[in-house]
C-alpha cells in the first residue's frame, strides 16, 4: 500500500470504554444492597464461553472472599457447561449467591440462575426455556452458506406432525428427514439434552436437597415450553419451583443504568473502506466489580468473498482487556485467555 492509500484510508473506529462511569453506578448498587456486586454483560452477538471462566476468575480474585455476591447478569446464552463452571467459581467465592435480573437472561444465561440461592427480576426481565439446539459440522447450511442450528423440540415435532398427517402410509420418517438432517447431528442433539437436563440438576444442587425438585425444575425447563426463547416472567418462574422475588424499583432503576452504559461500549464500532473491506471494533462480554473491568473487543478486518457468498475474516486482533484501579491510578493491558 503506498503513502497516497494509507492516508485515504479512514481512521479506525473505537468503541467507548466507560469505566469511570460504571464504576460510579457499581459503587452505588453495591451500597444499596449491602455487598459486592458482579456485573456480567453480553452483547447481542456475545455469549456464554469457555474464556468468560478466566475472565471472572480475574474479577473475582479482586474482589475476593464475601458472605453474598450480588451477580448482574444480562445475556442470551451460550454453553451450558460454561454456565456449570462460572457457577462453580462464584460459588468459591462466597457462601450466598443472588442473580439480578432486569432484562433478557437466557438459554445458558438462565442456568447460571439457577446455581443462585435468590434471583430478584425486574419489570422487563424474562428467563427461557433451556432446551437443547446445536451447531453441528454437518447441521444444515442457510442462505448465506452458514450452519445454523438445530434443536430437538424441533426434530422431534416434526416427527409427530409427519405421523399425525401421514398415519401408517410412512413407514419410517426418518428416512425423509436424513435428506434434510444428517443423522450423526441428530444422535448428537439427543445426547445434548441429556447433557442439559444434567447440567440443571447439578447447578439446582447448590441449593436444593429435594433431588426430586430439582429433576421436576430441570425436566420442565428443558421440555415444557414450545419454543427456546418462550419468556419466563417471574409468575411463571415462581411456579416452576424457583426461588423468585421482585427487583425493588430503585435497583431496578441502577440496573438499567449499567446496562444502558454497556450498551453504549457494546456498539458495533465499523469502519467501511469499501463495497467488500472494512473493520470491526466491537466489545461483545463485558465482567466488572469494584476497581476492575474485563471485556472482549472483537478486532478484526472482514472480507466480502463473493464466491461463496460470505463475510470471511483478516488480521485477527482480537483480545481480551483489562482494566484496573490500583492506587488512584489507571492500569491498562491486554490478556491473552485460551
Amino acid at each position: 500500500m503506498t503513502d497516497t492509500e494509507k492516508q485515504e484510508q479512514p481512521k479506525i473506529k473505537q468503541p467507548p470504554v466507560l469505566f469511570s462511569k460504571t464504576q460510579t453506578v457499581i459503587k452505588n448498587v453495591s451500597a444499596l444492597l449491602g455487598g459486592p456486586l458482579v456485573c456480567y454483560w453480553n452483547n447481542e452477538r456475545g455469549s456464554v464461553c469457555s474464556n468468560d471462566v478466566l475472565a471472572l476468575y480475574e474479577v473475582l480474585e479482586k474482589l475476593g472472599q464475601h458472605e453474598t455476591i450480588y451477580f448482574f447478569i444480562k445475556s442470551d446464552g451460550g454453553s451450558g457447561q460454561v454456565s456449570l463452571r462460572l457457577v462453580s467459581l462464584l460459588r468459591q467465592h462466597c457462601k450466598n449467591l443472588v442473580a439480578l435480573v432486569p432484562l433478557e437472561c437466557a438459554s445458558a444465561a438462565t442456568m447460571i440462575t439457577l446455581g443462585a440461592n435468590e434471583i430478584l427480576m425486574g419489570p422487563t426481565a424474562y428467563l427461557t426455556a433451556v432446551d437443547t439446539s446445536l451447531n453441528h459440522a454437518l447441521s444444515p447450511i442457510d442462505r448465506d452458506n452458514n450452519r445454523v442450528s438445530v434443536s430437538l423440540d424441533e426434530l422431534n415435532r416434526t416427527i409427530r406432525l409427519w405421523r399425525a398427517e401421514q398415519g401408517n402410509e410412512i413407514e419410517n420418517p426418518y428416512k425423509s428427514l436424513f435428506n434434510y438432517v444428517h443423522p450423526l447431528v441428530i444422535g448428537a442433539i439427543d445426547r445434548a439434552e441429556s447433557l442439559s437436563i444434567m447440567l440443571c440438576r447439578e447447578l439446582l444442587a447448590y441449593h436444593i436437597n429435594d433431588e426430586e425438585k430439582a429433576h421436576q425444575i430441570a425436566a420442565t425447563l428443558n421440555s415444557k415450553y414450545p419454543s427456546h426463547s418462550y419468556p419466563i416472567l417471574l409468575s411463571e418462574a415462581k411456579k416452576i419451583g424457583l426461588n423468585v422475588k421482585q427487583l425493588s424499583p430503585q435497583l431496578n432503576a441502577m440496573l438499567l443504568e449499567l446496562n444502558t452504559l454497556y450498551s453504549e461500549m457494546g456498539q458495533k464500532a465499523t469502519t467501511d473502506f469499501d463495497d467488500i473491506r472494512a473493520h470491526g471494533n466491537e466489545i461483545l462480554n463485558i465482567l466488572e466489580a469494584k476497581d476492575i473491568q474485563v471485556y472482549f473487543q472483537q478486532d478484526k478486518d472482514w472480507f466480502y468473498r463473493s464466491e461463496e457468498r460470505r463475510w470471511i475474516t483478516l488480521n485477527d486482533n482480537s483480545s481480551w482487556r483489562r482494566i484496573e484501579k490500583i492506587n488512584g491510578k489507571l492500569r491498562r493491558r491486554e490478556m491473552h485467555l485460551s
